[in-house]
Parts: structure tokens; sequence; C-alpha cells
């Protein structure tokens, strides 16, 4: 299997995402990438993060988690992003930074970056699909190679069977309904084995 570098591109405001990117770190460095996890910049005001005490605490509690550049995305041969669903559609934060790489997407940098995407929700119709998509939609403009899960293993049913890719219903004590973490760690695996091909030139 090629040497796959993966970078995995997340959003949080409480630590759901951070979470599930800390799962999809483990089975990519499982599966034998070298791995960078990096967090898009905040963009909400600080009164408002201290306004929530859970949001308050994820922030302080990740202060020393890189925030990504588009060098993190050059860098890559694979990208996973973890993002909350606002309304349907992607974080704010994540779509600002989407939107901010249009220097890289010009100059051909993007294309056949193997990319998969998992998202959160407090509800199970929150909107978790139709975030994974809408970032696919991004996604299809860059040029990049979309893994998305499928139901390529077992697991993925006991999580839900999003073949978009993993979401998670985030209860309203804060933590996760679903039991993800195996479909995550399987997310990963898969976005790395097809990113090794793409490196390897098959």
């Amino acid at each position: 299997m090629a040497n796959v570098k993966l970078a995995v591109i997340y959003y949080s405001s409480t630590g759901t995402n951070y979470e599930l990117a800390k799962w999809a770190e483990a089975g990519a460095k499982e599966a034998g990438a070298e791995v960078k996890v990096v967090k898009v910049p905040e963009l909400a005001p600080q009164a408002a993060i201290e306004s929530n005490p859970a949001w308050k605490a994820h922030s302080e509690a990740t202060a020393d988690v890189p925030v990504a550049t588009s060098d993190d995305i050059e860098w890559a041969d694979a990208i996973i992003f973890s993002v909350p669903t606002r309304f349907g559609n992607v974080a704010s934060q994540m779509k600002q930074f989407l939107d901010t790489q249009g220097g890289l997407w010009a100059s051909g940098k993007t294309v056949n970056k193997v990319v998969s995407a998992m998202s959160s929700a407090q509800n199970p119709h929150g909107g978790q699909e139709a975030t994974i998509l809408s970032l696919y939609t991004s996604m299809l403009h860059w040029g990049a190679i979309i893994a998305a899960p499928g139901y390529t293993d077992p697991v993925l049913y006991g999580a839900g069977g999003n073949p978009y890719g993993t979401s998670v219903t985030q209860g309203q004590d804060g933590k996760m309904v679903e039991d993800v973490e195996g479909a995550v760690k399987h997310q990963a695996k898969r976005t790395v084995d097809i990113a090794s091909r793409v490196v390897a030139g098959q």
C-alpha cells in the first residue's frame, strides 16, 4: 500500500465532531497513513462561546489543536471532513474555510484529492445527510474523488447505515446517541485504501 498523507479537517463547537475526527485519525493510522488533525478557524464571537459552558470548555480543551490552512490541503493525498449541520447545511466556519481555497482550486491543487465526510445533528433527521452532500458538492467542483462508505461493512448498519458518511445524533445531554466509533474507523480506512490506489497510480 502506498504511503498516504491524510488531513482530518473538522469544526466542533462542543466536541462531537472533534471526537469523530480523533476516531478517524486512529482508524487511518491503523491503516498506515500519516495523519494530521486540524480545526477550521472559529468565526463565532467570544461572547457567544463564553455564554455556553460546553462550548467554552471544548474551546479551551482544544486550544492546542492546529488551525487548518491551505497548506494542509496541498500536503494531503486524502481529506476527511467532520462538521456539524446548521439548518441542514455545512456550519459557516467550515464553509468559509472551503470558500477561501480558491487559490488552490485555480492552480489545480485540489484535483484528485480523495475526500470523505462525517456530520452530526441534535436529532436523527436534523440534516446530517444534507450536510454531507452539500460538502460533497464543493468537492465535485474541486475535482476531488469522493470516498463514501456506502454499505461496505456491516459495522455501518449499527451506526445508522448512512452511505454518504458517518453521522451521529448528539443528545440533549451532549453525548452521542449512536455507537459510531467503528463506522468512523472503517470510513477512515476505506478513504486511506482508495487514496493509496490513487497515489500508486492504479
